[in-house]
């Protein structure tokens, strides 16, 4: 589910805070974490769709159906991976979760911090906006 435009701002918002105060431990984060790890499945799953296209296309040459049903299928796995592989993705210091209830509990903790987190940034810029 992509970011509203106003949780958009309200993280460029952070990230330029983040790095107005700690500039140090804000570039210790770029280099590693979600986005490093997307663009590596990103990548892995582009490679995997191109072999995939060439089992599809030696199938039909040498009219194997069964080559072109697994260059098929491993197209299908390879976009499946591309689109959905980055919700997978462990954030920066955080194992990968374990369970499905674990991970629907994170999920809710996660959700309710960032609530938080919005509350608190909203506090602030009403606090600055009044001085």
């Amino acid at each position: 589910m992509p970011l509203s435009e106003h949780e958009q701002r309200m993280l460029e918002q952070m990230e330029r805070a983040l790095y107005a105060e700690d500039p140090k431990f804000a570039t210790a984060l770029e280099g590693s974490g979600l986005r490093t790890y997307t663009r590596r499945r990103v990548y892995q799953a582009v490679a995997g769709f191109l072999v995939g296209i060439a089992l599809l296309m030696a199938g039909m040459v040498a009219k194997q159906v069964w080559l072109s049903v697994v260059g098929f299928l491993v197209m299908l796995g390879c976009a499946v991976l591309a689109v959905t592989g980055w919700r997978k993705a462990p954030k920066p210091g955080e194992q990968p979760a374990a369970g499905a209830p674990h991970a629907r509990r994170q999920a809710r903790q996660k959700r309710s911090m960032m609530d938080r987190i919005e509350q608190r940034w909203q506090k602030r810029r009403d606090e600055q906006g009044g001085h």
